[in-house]
């Protein structure tokens, strides 16, 4: 009897080896839902470390025009591109020129900007060639071409005393006779053109009351607008766009939204007197050190009657500037949904940054994000941005880059893509050919050198055409700046960006049920374990 109740006793021994046996295998589903919901989590940090999207260039970028003549120095700049509606293939470029004399350049594409012809500008008007030139095409393919003439003030130099505007049927092959839309003392002439109302067109411009030499002689010049609903042949009287107690106003640049909405954005630069005024006689040094502020102002009435926004009035100068071609804000609208962006340069890290902002109506504006993915405060620069916004809602911004030349003056021309609304930006791809010197161009002698008041982009759904001043074939004595471009094509987001929210997620829950279950089962095996 006692060698059977022996018999069904438990080993002492073997017990805890069993339970150090289960012990070691029951934790194991916990440990792969840990894994799993840890991979979940890697899936969201290497995502939102992905591009957005990728790019690529489409050949090289070279000077638009290939100058056959090695006398030909002048410096191009300030480019806009636009496209034909009816046929998107056929593309124009207006750019000034600002030496050897102030003139100005137009340039036609009929395959989509892979080549270009430089075609006759308007006819001289006073003896003196157009200038400070700028393009629009309308929804019934017209092109409209603006530019102002310049005369003689006391003292010597040029200001503006008109503004015109010429039309082309043929794309800019020939133009119809100018029409005089302004006159004396227009700055900052900007063109747009309805797309949805035919001969619709509105001009944008500083109207100032004296000027003399290089700035203002006074404070008050306000931003006005005026309209053309006859294709550019009358014009109505302007109207006064930016608030009166606003005394230096700036820069103006237009936008339409797909209701209609005309938007026109500014700089009030404030106290900033030194470069107003231009009592820095074109010189360079250092930037003003107070702020300016973006304005938007939007007219629902045809440009009738205006409200303005502030976007920003923390934005902090990175350079002087010369009062008849200041940097301008880049304004684009997204043209399914209504969404405004606003790109400009700020140094409030300390050097130049290119930020964008957006509102959804024109009234209400984000933050400003940081578009440059170089390291912050690295004592480079990155600046003057246009913006794009292609028909599916992709939002391009390409600008000046001094990343890689740690004495800041080396440009590189860089391109980025967000596929979010501009909330995130994908890396940069680099759209010049070679870096080339920020330091030729016209005021080159006085150290304060226009590399223009903006660069030229047309977004499409495909891709992105750039267009900006290159100084690769100049030097400082020639003060030569050529129009280089690069074709980019821009492909859509990652799968991995695109569909990590759930690919992410799925790794955690199933990791987070594996973790439960498992602490359920050892849990459950321990008490039934107990003596």
């Amino acid at each position: 009897m006692s060698g059977s109740s022996a018999g069904t006793e438990p080993d002492a021994d073997s017990e805890p080896r069993t339970l150090k046996r289960e012990r070691r295998r029951l934790p194991v589903l916990g440990v792969i839902g840990i894994l799993l919901m840890a991979s979940g989590a890697s899936v969201f940090v290497v995502a939102a470390r992905l591009p957005e999207g990728s790019g690529r260039l489409v050949g090289g970028n070279s000077p638009i025009t290939r100058d056959p003549n090695a006398l030909d120095i002048r410096a191009r700049n300030s480019p806009s591109v636009v496209a034909d509606p009816k046929n998107p293939e056929h593309l124009a470029i207006a750019a000034r020129v600002d030496s050897p004399r102030f003139s100005c350049v137009l340039h036609l594409s009929t395959d989509g900007g892979a080549r270009w012809v430089e075609a006759a500008t308007p006819s001289e008007t006073e003896g003196v060639a157009c200038f400070a030139p700028d393009a629009s095409f309308g929804g019934d393919g017209r092109l409209y071409f603006t530019y102002t003439s310049f005369g003689m003030v006391e003292g010597g130099g040029r200001v503006p005393n008109a503004v015109w505007v010429v039309t082309s049927s043929d794309g800019g092959r020939t133009f119809e006779p100018p029409q005089q839309a302004s006159g004396p003392l227009a700055f900052n002439v900007r063109l747009t053109a309805d797309p949805a109302r035919a001969k619709r067109v509105y001009l944008s411009w500083v109207q100032a009351s004296g000027a003399a030499g290089f700035g203002f002689t006074g404070v008050g010049n306000p931003v006005v607008v005026s309209r053309s609903d006859d294709g550019g042949q009358t014009w109505a009287k302007p109207r006064e766009v930016s608030n009166p107690k606003r005394l230096r106003v700036v820069a103006p640049a237009m936008a339409t939204g797909p209701d209609g909405t005309l938007y026109a954005a500014y700089l009030d630069v404030g106290g900033d007197v030194l470069d107003y005024s231009g009592a820095h006689e074109g010189r360079g040094g250092d930037p003003y050190a107070g702020k300016w502020s973006i304005v938007v102002a939007r007219s629902s009435d045809d440009g009738e009657t205006w409200s303005e926004s502030v976007v920003d009035a923390g934005v902090v100068p990175s350079r002087r500037f010369l009062a008849l071609f200041p940097p301008s804000p880049s304004i684009a609208v997204d043209q399914r949904s209504g969404k405004l962006y606003i790109g400009f340069q700020d140094a409030r890290r300390g050097d130049a940054d290119v930020v964008v902002w957006s509102s959804p109506d024109g009234r209400r504006w984000s933050s400003p994000r940081r578009v440059n993915d170089s390291k912050a405060s690295d004592g480079t620069s990155q600046y003057l941005p246009a913006l794009g916004v292609a028909p599916d809602g992709r939002l391009d911004v390409v600008y000046y880059d001094r990343r890689r030349d740690s004495r800041d003056r080396m440009n590189e021309v860089s391109l980025q893509s967000s596929f979010d609304g501009g909330v995130s930006f994908e890396r940069r791809l680099v759209i010049s050919d070679r870096a080339f010197d920020s330091e030729i161009g016209f005021g080159s002698d006085r150290g304060l050198v226009e590399m223009g008041s903006r660069l030229g982009l047309l977004s499409t759904r495909e891709g992105a055409l750039a267009v900006w001043a290159d100084t690769r074939a100049g030097t400082r004595e020639t003060a030569k700046q050529d129009l280089a471009r690069a074709l980019v094509a821009v492909d859509g987001p990652s799968a991995l960006k695109e569909y990590a929210p759930l690919i992410g997620g799925a790794l955690v829950g199933v990791g987070a049920v594996a973790t439960t279950v498992g602490a359920r089962r050892h849990r459950r095996h321990r008490r039934r374990s107990q003596p």
